[in-house]
């Protein structure tokens, strides 16, 4: 697994690169400040980024929604700061392990495994929601064109329905491609 360290501290970074090779990951690359930090995920690829710091500032925080919108992948990051809003901040940012009290180089594997995990359950539900919105609008999509055929042709439910799926059989369209088509004919009608 390959791995990023963001560190503003020099010799704290070098513990943790040791740490991590120790762990048994690969370290491709070290950076002391955040401004790089997209840049540097999209040259390298790393697997998983770790973070060192005291507190995480506003800076690393905003770069990190930054990086979890564009290229998400699990963060751990390492601080000493426990205070409550921190670590909600810092959730929210995308981190998936946040650890109070520094480095512990004989639980590092374990609280990046962790980490990875955490995130793949949290990326398979972003997925699962995406493709039950996905879903909902297009059956309100098709809920709302049966509606516009059953009014304007003076149809039941199951006939409109059918007029529907004839229209997108015989066009080789999907459904709702066939329902977008009927809603934005109908407002361009002015029906």
């Amino acid at each position: 697994m390959r791995v990023l360290v963001v560190d503003e501290s020099a010799e704290r970074a070098n513990s943790v690169r040791d740490a991590l090779r120790r762990a048994g990951y690969e370290v491709t690359a070290s950076l002391s400040s955040p401004l790089t930090l997209l840049k540097t995920i999209e040259d390298r690829a790393p697997d998983v980024i770790v973070i060192d710091t005291d507190s995480p500032s506003r800076d690393v925080l905003e770069h990190l929604v930054f990086v979890s919108e564009r290229t998400p992948r699990p963060v751990v990051m390492f601080a000493q700061d426990d205070a409550p809003e921190t670590i909600r901040a810092a959730t929210r940012a995308g981190v998936s392990a946040y650890v109070v009290d520094g480095l512990d180089k004989n639980r590092i594997k374990a609280i990046v495994e962790a980490a990875v995990a955490r995130f793949e359950d949290y990326q398979a539900l972003r997925t699962q929601l995406a493709e039950a919105n996905l879903k909902l609008s297009e059956r309100k999509a098709v809920e709302k064109a049966k509606g516009l055929l059953m009014k304007s042709r003076g149809l039941d439910e199951d006939a409109a329905y059918a007029a529907l799926r004839k229209m997108a059989m015989d066009r080789k369209l999907k459904l709702v491609e066939v329902a977008q088509r009927v809603i934005d004919a109908a407002d361009l009608l002015g029906a």
